[in-house]
């Protein structure tokens, strides 16, 4: 008996060697891979060339030839056209949670709450307005750029020729933000849309009834809100055809507005494309699923890959649970998610 449960507890050690050389020898690639970009459109300046590796994204933004990814690690990388230096994030390239892409400019949102700001600063869209504290999200827009700070009003900075910074009173109360070429939009806590700026084409007019939105996107001259229910409501200039939403017109969860096209992610991780296409900006590549955010520049697209669905043990967000997740866990094996609540294994309940 003795000599039984001795070969026993040396085989309980064997398997959970074998077990534990196997996720380390045959998958060498434990990364934490939040997602995958995907990107189509026009490629003049190398905008839909995501940078190797393609994995562990979190986040992403599209602007006008350039292209913004959050790494999970906190990092950024940029890529696409650089004339004016949009793509070179500052240094210390870490700790960033929300990334926003401009004309020519790039906005990245620190974990102490302040925003970093670089590119073209013609117009100041890149001097963030002192205090540079308290931020919980950000927005660029053509050459204007917009924070919403934690006790629910907006700064807005920038090219200011259409009032599209000067944000309506009472300045409180909103709890999100969206720029667009030249005019801007923000959520109040009540589900409705305030916007201003430039209104040539009716993109501040918002349809009635102004109630029950969830989230706002402001593209070059038109808007789009997602309300509540799942459907889209557009307005502005139609001259492409952007604010036609496709039938059905339903089960929408996020939004994206560009130039002259329009992007919406349905429940189910596919995205619907609309509006213009000369450069094959709405021909989302398949297979389209698996996506959990979208973004819309000038002429390109992007969407965020991921798994959309919280499965227990699915360390790396490929929706499924292998060595690669047990590779994960074995880096994690003492975990404090007081001190290091950002390490995968700190799922909040």
């Amino acid at each position: 008996m003795r000599g039984d449960a001795k070969d026993e507890k040396y085989s309980f050690i064997t398997v959970v060697l074998v077990f534990f050389s196997l996720s380390v020898f045959v998958f060498p690639i434990p990364v934490y891979a939040a997602g995958e970009i995907a990107a189509w459109g026009n490629n003049s300046h190398g905008e839909c060339d995501v940078p190797g590796p393609n994995t562990g994204f979190t986040a992403i933004a599209a602007g006008w030839e350039h292209s913004l990814g959050l790494k999970i690690d906190g990092s950024i990388a940029a890529w696409g056209n650089n004339y004016y230096g949009q793509c070179n994030v500052p240094e210390p390239n870490i700790g960033f949670t929300a990334v926003s892409a401009g004309l020519n400019h790039s906005l990245g949102l620190k974990t102490n709450s302040s925003i970093a700001a670089w590119g073209d600063n013609e117009y100041g869209q890149c001097n963030v307005p002192q205090p540079n504290t308290d931020f919980e999200a950000i927005s660029t827009g053509g050459r204007h750029s917009l924070g919403l700070k934690n006790d629910g009003s907006i700064m807005a900075w920038g090219y200011n020729e259409y009032g599209q910074c000067n944000v309506p009173e009472p300045n409180t109360g909103f709890t999100a933000v969206s720029a667009g070429l030249n005019h801007s939009l923000g959520l109040k806590q009540d589900g409705s849309i305030v916007a201003w700026g430039d209104n040539w084409h009716g993109e501040c007019n918002i349809p009635e009834p102004n109630t029950a939105f969830s989230a706002i996107a402001a593209g070059w001259e038109y808007s789009l809100g997602l309300k509540t229910d799942g459907s889209i409501v557009a307005w502005g200039n139609h001259d492409y055809g952007q604010c036609t939403v496709p039938e059905p017109n339903t089960d929408f969860t996020a939004i994206a507005a560009g130039y002259g096209h329009s992007l919406g992610l349905k429940t189910y991780g596919y995205i619907v494309a609309w509006g213009n296409n000369n450069y094959d900006q709405c021909n989302v590549p398949e297979p389209n699923a698996g996506f959990k955010a979208i973004a819309a520049g000038v002429e390109h697209s992007l969407g965020l890959k991921g798994c959309m669905f919280d499965l227990a043990g699915d360390m790396n967000d490929d929706c499924k649970v292998d060595f690669r997740d047990f590779a994960i866990m074995t880096e994690n094996w003492l975990i404090d998610c007081y001190t290091n609540p950002s390490s995968p294994a700190c799922v909040p309940k």
